[in-house]
């Protein structure tokens, strides 16, 4: 077995799964907490599906049988529960409004320790090259979503040319026509996932395009149809979205993009540099 999560391993093979082991795959994404006690009839007693499904399962997802899939569940499980307890400060019994600050930067220390963790360095070489490669980038975010799209849209114009992005509500059919089997989409979907994301990808897929998926779970309606799936706050059971985790996500990207493609992106950066001097856009 390679070092993929279960959430990865199960967004690979869901395709070829069958609607019987897609319920079972989602209940022990959405329930590890439970999976790592229950029986295999047990698991899928919870999904409605048989216990002979739940076996099936883990043979598709490349397991000798239940056991060896449960034993990996239990350890990514434990794994997370490692991290609340070192970041626990159990010493310090404040009010709520004395411990606010600390609760807020221990959750974004936990989220950030479970990205550094969870994250799959060949999936993130492998969207750089892509963000490199492509003729053209169009990035998309509806929604909430859309501030972390403009924020990576407008650093990665400052190293590439041919950038473009979606309005907050949709996008423009003449945006997206020129589009081809040379170009990337970056799609962010966060929660409450809007429908514009899946319209965007359905029209990416037609043209051939490269997905990148920016989300919180391999599993999120996004998640499943990307090339590549990049996520954020995989096994973090506390409700909190981080947009810190995001913004260290699309760092790690540009930082990548500026390694590999160097050249190019200094000599833009240095043309850029000449014009906001011409136009004297900023203070010196």
């Amino acid at each position: 077995m390679d070092k993929k999560t279960m959430s990865q391993m199960i967004k690979e093979s869901y395709s070829s799964l069958s609607p019987g082991q897609r319920k079972a795959a989602e209940f022990i994404m959405e329930h590890a907490d439970e999976a790592v006690l229950l029986t295999a009839f047990q698991v899928g007693r919870n999904a409605g599906v048989s216990e002979t499904t739940v076996i099936r399962l883990a043979y598709a997802l490349g397991f000798s049988g239940y056991s060896q899939m449960q034993d990996r569940i239990r350890k990514e499980w434990l794994a997370g529960k490692q991290v609340d307890y070192f970041e626990h400060d159990s010493s310090i019994e404040n009010t709520a409004e004395e411990n606010l600050f600390r609760r807020v930067i221990d959750q974004e220390r936990k989220i950030l320790r479970q990205l550094l963790d969870q994250v799959d360095e060949r999936e993130i070489w492998k969207a750089i090259d892509a963000l490199i490669r492509s003729d053209r980038v169009y990035v998309g975010g509806f929604g909430s979503s859309f501030a972390a799209a403009y924020w990576f849209y407008y650093t990665l114009k400052q190293i590439r040319g041919n950038v473009y992005i979606s309005s907050p509500n949709g996008f423009l059919p003449e945006d997206v026509c020129d589009l081809t089997d040379q170009s990337a989409v970056v799609i962010f979907s966060f929660p409450r996932y809007r429908k514009e994301a899946l319209k965007l990808a359905s029209f990416a897929e037609r043209q051939d395009s490269r997905i990148i998926a920016i989300t919180d779970r391999q599993l999120s309606p996004i998640g499943q149809l990307a090339e590549v799936t990049l996520t954020t706050d995989e096994l973090m059971d506390s409700g909190h979205h981080s947009a810190a985790s995001v913004i260290s996500l699309l760092e790690v990207l540009i930082a990548g993009i500026d390694e590999r493609d160097h050249e190019r992106a200094a000599k833009r950066q240095q043309e850029l540099e000449i014009l906001y001097a011409e136009q004297e856009r900023f203070f010196e």
